[in-house]
């Protein structure tokens, strides 16, 4: 990451991946837990994690958008990135060639 990003820019990124993480784990390892192993508190421990990390990615891509002045199209693109999965670090790799 660059060193001259914004804090804003910055806590997005971090969030971003944060969530992407929280995404994998619950589709990968809670949701097999849960219907394999019969085991559903995975789901409801990561599920709830990862619910309030993708708030917190909702409210820090606002705060990107405000103050990076983001296009409306690239905003788009990183909310549906976050609903798929791996989407959070294709997103990662789209700003990282940007900042090339």
């Amino acid at each position: 990451m660059s060193q001259t990003q914004s804090p804003a820019l910055k806590m997005f990124r971090t969030t971003s991946l944060a969530e992407g993480c929280s995404a994998i784990l619950l589709f990968f390892v809670a949701m097999p837990l849960k219907y394999i192993a019969n085991i559903p508190m995975a789901v409801k421990i990561i599920g709830t994690i990862h619910g309030a990390l993708f708030v917190a990615l909702v409210l820090t891509l606002i705060n990107v958008w405000r103050i990076e002045k983001w296009k409306f199209t690239k905003v788009v693109t990183a909310f549906i990135a976050a609903n798929i999965p791996f989407g959070a670090f294709w997103f990662e790799k789209q700003l990282k060639k940007e900042e090339a």
